[in-house]
Order: C-alpha cells, then sequence, then structure tokens
C-alpha cells in the first residue's frame, strides 16, 4: 500500500522486482548444478535474487524518488548489487567462523538445512569429495560436520572474504561517481562495515 501510495510507476516496477527475484532465488535453492563451474554462477546467480536485489533496487528506487538521472539510477543499482553480494558472502563466511552468541543462529546452519555456499564452493577446489555430499545436500551422517572440516582446512573461508572484499571495493568505485555530500559520504562507508562485520 505504500508503494502503490507513491503513484511512481517506476518505482512500483523497481521494487515489485524484489518480489520477483526473491521467489525465483527460493526455488533456486532447491536445486543444483552437476559441475563446479554451473554451481558456483547457479550460487551468485541464487545470492543476488535472495539478498542483492532487495538491496540494489531499494537504491535504485530511492535514486529515481530523489529524480535523478539514468546514469545515477544506474550506478545506484550496480552500487546496491555490489553491497549485497558482499553482505550475504559475508554472511556465508560467517556461518563457518562466529559462534551461536555472536550469530543468534548455530554454526554451519547452511551446511544442515543442506546449502553449499561460497566457502564450500571454494573448498571443493581442493576436497573434491565435497561434490557428492553437495549432490546429496549434506544428508547422510557426519557430512555437514565433514564438509565444515574441510572447509577449515582449504582456502575457502580466504577466497570468499577476498570475493566480499572484490565487491565492497566496486561498491566504494561506484560510490565516488556521486557527487560529495554527506549522504556520498556514508555510501563510502558502508562498505568497510560490511566487509568488517562479525554478525
Amino acid at each position: 500500500m505504500m508503494i502503490a501510495r507513491l503513484n511512481h510507476n517506476d518505482v512500483t516496477i523497481t521494487l515489485s522486482q524484489i518480489i520477483t527475484d526473491l521467489v525465483q532465488g527460493e526455488f533456486m535453492q532447491l536445486g543444483s548444478k552437476e559441475t563446479e563451474n554451473e554451481r558456483f554462477a547457479h550460487y551468485l546467480t541464487k545470492t543476488y535474487r535472495k539478498t542483492a536485489s532487495l538491496i540494489a533496487n531499494s537504491v535504485k528506487a530511492e535514486a529515481m524518488l530523489a529524480g535523478a538521472d539514468d546514469q545515477l539510477v544506474d550506478v545506484s543499482f550496480e552500487y546496491g548489487r555490489n553491497i549485497g553480494l558482499a553482505f550475504q558472502l559475508v554472511d556465508d563466511l560467517l556461518d563457518f567462523v562466529s559462534s551461536k552468541d555472536a550469530m543468534g543462529k548455530p554454526t554451519a546452519a547452511d551446511l544442515k538445512l543442506g546449502l553449499a555456499t561460497a566457502p564450500v564452493l571454494f573448498a571443493c577446489e581442493k576436497y573434491p569429495e565435497l561434490n557428492a555430499m553437495i549432490m546429496r545436500r549434506f544428508q547422510e551422517p557426519g557430512d555437514a560436520e565433514r564438509a565444515f572440516e574441510l572447509v577449515h582446512k582449504s582456502q575457502g573461508l580466504e577466497q570468499t572474504r577476498f570475493l566480499a572484499k572484490k565487491h565492497c571495493l566496486e561498491a566504494t568505485r561506484l560510490a565516488g561517481k556521486i557527487a560529495e555530500s554527506p549522504y556520498q559520504k556514508s555510501l563510502l562507508v558502508v562498505p568497510d562495515l560490511i566487509v568488517n562485520r562479525m554478525k
């Protein structure tokens, strides 16, 4: 109702896309891909739809409401997309390194739900035995515990943090294209908050 009251068709369409993406992301989460390359692309697309779309399209809608030109609207969307992807990558990393008290959910919760996130997908490069566990969604006894151990023995966590930092650097670069203001300064701070968060 609040969106309808704005009486701004482009904003309504943009914000409606969030719901479409979220539903598609939930369906994507139910499936898995056979090859490692397909799997990582599937993961990134799902991550965009379930998390980054909300941020990207919200920032885009805000720019539209402020009367920004098309170029700034596009920059705003890309900024939000990068922030959203980085946020989820850090969240997936924290699932392996934070305590239940810090996160408010049990450690390795995604593994227990049968989900292969970035740290696991990166760990597959060193430990191909993870591929079979991913395909059976960590359902056999000991799968989640073994996958957790292999992620910690691999470079999966470091690679995930590196990818999150890459998205944060891109977000910072995009924020640099916006005219200086207190708001722009806030946009420049957000990437550091994302990549350094502990919960």
